[in-house]
């Protein structure tokens, strides 16, 4: 029987392509198995990794993805140039052209699968941290009640920039990781180090995209728009470090960000960051499920929040920067929406990126548990 002999530089990657697609499989098939990754692995690896990208001052995820831009927007025509121009080297071209593709293509699945895949398949974080039980409209009522209570109070004492609106004027980064390891005290697989968060220099592209904020699994980074509002900026922040620490579910991070902003931090802006975002999603839930006897609660909410809620950008900011609009933000939001979506769905959340406000679930499990 004759073995295909398969050369060093191309076995090596088709090798750890195979495992990942192993990995990925045996994850799904097995939450025990994905529980003791994240448990006993995965902290070694992103505090490793996060370490030393946290060395740079910049995002090393952001110029990754420029050079893989850069790759496949010059390099292919390049190899096909040199395909049809050179006669002589055609074979090496080509050789080196699949080795530099496959190399790359390995390393993103590499990543993606033990950076981000196999934490979907593990024990929900309302199992493992909540008592979950189903809740009743009342207690959704009930809630939506509270978080109105809350930010109504901490409008009143936030700071606020000239025209009125809430703004951040601290440290976010020492602040929000002080808050992280501070829920690592009630949410142990929050314990450990955490990197700074690293502002976006093409925030532009992500305000296309509607992202406030992103996590890069190949470089174990959490990232954020220095487009959008400060007042966004702590409760993002803290969404973003959640994935770091293996909680790669929307919702979940969600609701880590939510208890470490308001239940974790003294700083007060911290805290109203948090409320008002956990307010926006009730409200959206309390108005998707047609409960008209709650409506009556919305016109307690003070003009001060009125001001500062369901704000992801300035007010003129698609005017002041419309030069800098290469592709149609309604294109760029589009695609970025249906990649979001796709991975999550892909990795066995049906909800997809309906899955953010499962937030509230969460929220409920929390303040009225069984």
């Amino acid at each position: 029987m004759k073995f295909i002999k398969i050369k060093k530089q191309f076995a090596i990657p088709l090798a750890l392509c195979i495992l990942m697609a192993l990995l990925n499989v045996i994850a799904r098939l097995s939450t025990p198995f994905a529980d003791f990754y994240v448990a006993r692995i995965f902290p070694v690896i992103t505090n490793t990794f996060s370490f030393i990208s946290g060395i740079f001052p910049f995002s090393v995820g952001e110029i990754m993805i420029i050079l893989a831009i850069i790759l496949v927007a010059v390099g292919i025509p390049l190899a096909v140039i040199l395909l049809i121009l050179g006669k002589n080297f055609r074979k090496k071209t080509l050789s080196t052209a699949c080795c530099v593709y496959l190399s790359v293509f390995t390393y993103i699945l590499t990543t993606e699968t033990m950076n981000c895949f196999i934490m979907y398949q593990c024990t929900p974080f309302s199992e493992k941290y909540l008592s979950h039980s189903g809740h009743t409209r009342s207690q959704l009522k009930d809630l939506y009640t509270l978080l109105i209570d809350e930010v109504n109070a901490l409008a009143e004492e936030v700071d606020r920039d000239n025209n009125n609106c809430f703004v951040y004027n601290g440290d976010v980064n020492s602040e929000a990781r002080k808050s992280m390891k501070k829920a690592g005290e009630t949410f142990s697989q929050l314990k450990g180090y955490y990197p700074k968060a690293k502002p976006i220099q093409f925030s532009y592209f992500m305000s296309q995209s509607h992202l406030s904020g992103i996590y890069f699994p190949f470089s174990l980074e959490s990232n954020y728009n220095t487009d959008m509002i400060s007042s966004e900026l702590p409760e993002t922040v803290c969404h973003e470090l959640a994935h770091l620490k293996g909680f790669i579910q929307e919702d979940e991070a969600n609701f880590i960000s939510f208890f470490a902003t308001t239940h974790c931090s003294d700083d007060i802006n911290f805290q109203y960051s948090g409320y008002i975002e956990a307010l926006e999603y009730v409200h959206n839930q309390i108005y998707e499920n047609n409960m008209t006897d709650a409506y009556y609660l919305t016109d307690r909410i003070s003009e001060k929040v009125r001001g500062d809620w369901f704000k992801f950008l300035p007010d003129t900011y698609w005017e002041d920067n419309a030069e800098k609009e290469v592709i149609p933000t309604e294109k760029v939001s589009t695609v970025s929406t249906t990649a979001i979506d796709t991975n999550i769905k892909m990795n066995g959340r049906t909800e997809g990126i309906e899955s953010y406000s499962l937030m509230v679930e969460l929220l409920l499990d929390f303040y009225y548990p069984e």
